[in-house]
């Protein structure tokens, strides 16, 4: 069994967070440390660590942050100019807190996706 992060209290408002979105199967908050003029954190309310934790009965979840991210992005008034969606794995993608997640980050024009 994985181990509980911070992310599965904020699902489940025990610790407070700027939540912008939540169902059954997804929530979305501002990031504490934004990187753009909007950065939203967008989690399945299931833990699953990493994306190589992924299976088949998470597809809905994970279709679900998708759906999320374009309805928040309109909201943001960032759809149109455009956005970029990221999730990291395992430490050398830069993964920090181990519950899959993804950034929705726009609002700026962000540059290259990588440095090299």
């Amino acid at each position: 069994m994985a181990e509980e992060t911070i992310f599965s209290k904020i699902i489940r408002k025990e610790i407070p967070a700027n939540i912008v979105y939540q169902d059954d199967l997804v929530t979305a908050f501002r990031d504490i440390a934004p990187q753009a003029n909007t950065h939203i954190l967008i989690i399945p309310n299931k833990l699953i660590p990493t994306i190589n934790d992924v299976c088949e009965q998470d597809e809905m979840s994970l279709g679900r942050l998708f759906t999320v991210a374009a309805k928040l992005a309109k909201q943001e008034g960032i759809a149109e100019e455009g956005y970029r969606l990221i999730v990291n794995c395992n430490k050398h993608g830069g993964q920090e807190v181990f519950h899959l997640h993804m950034h929705l980050v726009g609002g700026e024009p962000l540059g290259k996706m990588l440095a090299k």
